[in-house]
């Protein structure tokens, strides 16, 4: 055993928790990522810290929470992260795929960046042309986006769901997975690897090669959304302005319907579980050629996403909420060479950004003393570890969520609280009781005393920030 791992570090894009087979979803064919979870650990409730791109990943790679580093929204600025310090200690540190820096092409820590961004970008960066951009390019060609969509007859009845009808070996998954594979076939095996795989998908638009979602188009038992009608009346204001806010613009090419029918939804759940299953065929092939090449005789292999999916939900089309469709997201790490026995479940609360000084102590790294993310290892080692007691989510107003300049959750293994910054209006959800997160007791008399509570713990989380972070900032004094 080496005294310090090669670390791969894969991420998917707007990936549900119940959108994999081992996860307790057996509708979705999933063969690569379900043996990653059977060899490894399976931290089953773990939670993001932001409900969009940019501040999930920034909350990821440096270890604090969105308020700490400021950034709370999609296209704000950053590009410091602790992956610096894995350079600094000696590995190589490539990122090949979707980082969602801002700039796009900003260093961040890595050695070298193959950047390739979301499938469909419009305005925010609608010029940056991307290593997938330059390889359609030279074809030839233009990626399948909102501009083209558009011309289609069909277009507002898609929901985001298209097939992709390029080469296959162009689209965005495939193409991050083979520049993955010929970097790890073609760069010489030297220092220890930091590798951290972006995979666009299965964010909208959902567009798989068609193969891919036939299979779920003709199963008559997907369990589609139903929500009542009582229950998106229910919804508190900002959430059913994003709902007509959805219809009215067509963010990532998805022009979402007030009433989606049947058919509608059994196609884009099709065509998004089918993005999912390409996505684990080419993990599949990427762990493959890691192997062939001796990364994985002493490895620590980590598969998660950046946050959920509606897909439906509540009525609601893609993130920026915080239901546990949104916040809840697959987080498996494996030992290939028995650091930490696998085959297990951990089922206390955590935290996405917790990866990160998890990352960092297995690369003989002692993190920063203000992180606010907290290392698993003593999770993954079965040696004292407690869990969150509460986890935290923040989402400042965003191109969808016009209705609210902020909101805030917090989530209790057995209830969540989100309140909307400026208005009277809330979340309180009895999570035993109700998981589908229907019944909104916010303003029920008989739970003040637990809107309370959960209250309090969000003050008192922020004070403990507040204090924590307090030196955060003290080099640019």
């Amino acid at each position: 055993m080496a005294a310090r791992p090669n670390i791969i570090l894969i991420i998917t894009d707007q990936q549900r928790y119940d959108s994999i087979g081992a996860l307790g979803f057996p509708y979705a064919s999933t063969p690569n990522i379900d043996a990653l979870a059977e060899r490894g650990v399976v931290f089953s409730n773990c939670h993001i810290t932001a409900p969009s791109c940019v501040p999930s990943r920034a909350s990821l790679f440096t270890g604090y929470y969105p308020h700490s580093t400021g950034i709370l929204a999609n296209g704000q600025k950053w590009r410091r992260t602790w992956v610096s310090q894995l350079r600094e200690a000696g590995y190589r540190c490539v990122n090949v795929g979707k980082m969602h820096t801002v700039p796009y092409d900003a260093d961040a820590g890595f050695d070298e960046r193959y950047v390739v961004e979301n499938k469909d970008r419009y305005l925010d960066g609608r010029w940056f042309f991307d290593e997938w951009d330059k390889v359609l390019a030279a074809h030839g060609l233009v990626k399948q986006q909102r501009e083209l969509y558009r011309q289609r007859d069909d277009y507002r009845e898609r929901l985001g769901a298209f097939d992709w009808e390029l080469p296959e070996e162009l689209h965005s998954d495939t193409f991050v997975a083979n520049m993955a594979k010929w970097w790890v076939n073609t760069y010489p095996k030297t220092e220890p690897l930091f590798l951290q795989v972006g995979f666009p998908g299965p964010h909208p638009p959902y567009d798989p090669p068609a193969r891919y979602s036939v299979a779920y188009l003709d199963r008559d038992d997907l369990p589609l959304p139903a929500p009542s009608q009582a229950e998106i009346d229910s919804l508190p204001t900002a959430l059913r302005e994003k709902r007509h806010h959805d219809v009215a613009v067509d963010h990532d090419s998805v022009a979402w319907d007030l009433e989606p029918s049947r058919e509608q939804l059994q196609r884009l759940w099709a065509h998004y579980l089918g993005n999912v299953t390409l996505i684990d065929e080419k993990i599949g092939e990427l762990l493959g050629v890691l192997g062939d090449r001796g990364y994985l005789d002493d490895a620590i292999v980590i598969f998660a996403s950046d946050h959920g999916e509606c897909l439906g939900d509540h009525g609601l089309s893609q993130k920026w909420s915080m239901y546990d469709a949104v916040t809840r997201v697959p987080a498996i790490v494996w030992s290939t060479a028995g650091r930490f026995a696998g085959g297990r479940r951990v089922d206390g609360l955590c935290q996405l950004f917790d990866l990160g000084p998890t990352i960092l102590e297995y690369a003989g790294i002692t993190p920063p003393a203000s992180f606010e993310a907290a290392s698993l290892k003593p999770a993954l080692e079965g040696t004292a570890w407690t869990p969150r007691a509460h986890v935290f989510f923040e989402q400042a107003g965003d191109v969808s969520l016009t209705g609210a300049d902020f909101i805030i959750g917090v989530r209790s293994e057995n209830w969540k609280l989100v309140q909307f910054k400026g208005t009277d209006e809330g979340q309180l959800f009895d999570l035993d009781n109700d998981p589908a997160e229907v019944d909104n007791l916010w303003d029920d008399p008989a739970h003040l005393g637990k809107r309370r509570e959960l209250l309090d713990a969000i003050r008192d989380w922020l004070i403990e920030s507040n204090y924590r972070t307090r030196d955060l900032l003290a080099e640019a004094r």
